[in-house]
């Protein structure tokens, strides 16, 4: 299973918007196997949900949890055409959310995030 976790820059925190999110840490997790390091990928502009245009690879696609602390519903209904489904977290430490996810925990509930606001209103005129 692998699972994309949407980070700040510094790679240690989760991010919220994540159809903004440049930095993310990639898991790609074996049942029965240790947790492997995570590939860390950055995107470009370019391949911001907000901007790409589904017209060639992606280095989300192929991943099957996605993880953030806020996403629009239109990223959601992206994501789920690309097959993954999208967990929304206030919990901050990526490997704990990791953690959580593998041991079919409960993730901690979102923190207030003004921009899943602001993305609702832009979600109503979205092509996803």
């Amino acid at each position: 299973m692998k699972i994309a976790i949407a980070t700040k820059a510094d790679w240690t925190q989760v991010s919220g918007h994540a159809g903004q999110t440049t930095d993310w840490l990639v898991y790609d997790c074996q049942p029965g196997q240790p947790v492997p390091e995570p590939q860390r990928i950055v995107l470009t502009q370019a391949q911001l949900p907000h901007h790409f245009q589904d017209d060639g690879p992606h280095p989300l696609q192929g991943v099957d949890v996605v993880v953030a602390a806020s996403a629009g519903d239109g990223y959601i209904r992206h994501m789920a055409k690309w097959g993954a489904q999208v967990l929304l977290t206030g919990e901050s430490y990526p490997p704990t959310a990791l953690t959580k996810i593998l041991a079919g925990e409960a993730l901690a509930d979102t923190r207030f995030d003004i921009t899943t606001t602001l993305c609702k209103l832009r979600d109503l005129l979205s092509r996803h």
